[in-house]
C-alpha cells in the first residue's frame, strides 16, 4: 500500500480501521493465555540466574575507600591542594 498522505480519505479510514483490527489480533495472540509446557530437565540446567554482583564493591568501599579521608592532616595547605584539583 502507498502513504498515507497519498491515499483518500476513505482509504486513509479503512487503512486505519484494519490496523487496528491487526493490531488486535497480534495483541490478542500474544496474551493468549494458554498453558505452556514444563521445561525439561535439560532446558532447567541451561537457564543461568544471575546474582547480584554489587555487594563485593560496597564492602570495599564501606572498608577502604570511604575513610580515606580521616587520615590526612587538615591545614590550609592540603585543603588547597586538594579542592583546586576538583
Amino acid at each position: 500500500m502507498y502513504s498515507l498522505s497519498n491515499m483518500t480519505m476513505k482509504e486513509a479510514c479503512l487503512y486505519v480501521k484494519q490496523a487496528r483490527k491487526d493490531r488486535g489480533r497480534e495483541h490478542r495472540r500474544v496474551h493468549s493465555h494458554q498453558v505452556c509446557g514444563r521445561l525439561t530437565d535439560k532446558e532447567w540446567s541451561a537457564v543461568v540466574t544471575r546474582q547480584k554482583t554489587t555487594f563485593a564493591k560496597g564492602k570495599t568501599f564501606a572498608h577502604t575507600a570511604r575513610w580515606n579521608d580521616h587520615h590526612e592532616k587538615w591545614d590550609l595547605k592540603t585543603i588547597k591542594n586538594k579542592y583546586n584539583k576538583l
